[in-house]
């Protein structure tokens, strides 16, 4: 089973990589959420599975955590990352306790309420992507006059009376199938959870620390107590 931690106050001794631990997140309308204080990564591999960010205060529990795959480079910011997600969506999500991963009973717990409120709650997206699978009403809504509401999916708009040249009808049972197309969503309840991540398309800098973590990785996990007891067992 994989072991996850944080690298706290671990840092490369070399100068050929860029920590991205003090870049700033944006949200939504370029709103400034935070800044990375931490990732958590497995230690039998270095991958990185979410970045801790630091609120500065507006948050009550300082911090919460963004999965690595849904994490961009800034386009507005440089050396920045930025996040589709606002002030009140973070807040909706589960109150994050480092000390949760001293215990894989509670570390199951916490990612299985995580997940359920990342797939199930306001930060709706389709499994795996970082599409969003639910319109908002302004998307269901949006249109003038005759031509009608946009297709929210396609960005056409379609016709009032549902038909003409390259119209579009989409009706909620079309809106529940692609709702429906995604991956299984584990219940909280549930004692194994999955979350993949991947850091495809955040970026050269996210890349290259993610990399130079991999190869530090023993190095990284040298003061953790269950990585060491492990070893120690395969030792003997």
């Amino acid at each position: 089973m994989a072991h996850y931690g944080t690298l706290r106050n671990f840092r490369f001794s070399d100068n050929d990589v860029d920590d991205i631990r003090g870049s700033s997140v944006y949200g939504r309308d370029d709103d400034k959420l935070g800044k990375i204080d931490d990732v958590i990564f497995d230690h039998s591999t270095g991958d990185i599975r979410y970045a801790v960010i630091d609120t500065g205060g507006w948050l009550s529990t300082k911090k919460f955590l963004v999965p690595a795959d849904r994490l961009r480079a800034s386009s507005e910011h440089k050396d920045d990352f930025q996040i589709d997600m606002d002030r009140r969506q973070i807040e909706s999500l589960p109150p994050y306790n480092e000390k949760d991963m001293e215990s894989d009973e509670k570390w199951n717990d916490y990612e299985g309420r995580y997940r359920s409120k990342w797939v199930d709650g306001p930060v709706m997206h389709r499994a795996e992507t970082d599409r969003n699978i639910t319109p908002t009403t302004a998307q269901m809504t949006q249109g003038t006059g005759a031509t009608g509401p946009k297709n929210w999916e396609t960005g056409t708009e379609r016709s009032s009376m549902g038909h003409g040249t390259g119209s579009v009808e989409r009706s909620q049972s079309a809106v529940d199938a692609a709702a429906s197309r995604t991956d299984r969503v584990i219940p909280a309840t549930s004692n194994e959870v999955t979350i993949r991540s991947s850091a495809a398309g955040i970026g050269p800098r996210w890349s290259n620390f993610e990399e130079r973590l991999r190869q530090r990785r023993k190095e990284a996990v040298s003061s953790c107590n269950t990585c060491v007891m492990t070893t120690d067992r395969k030792a003997s």
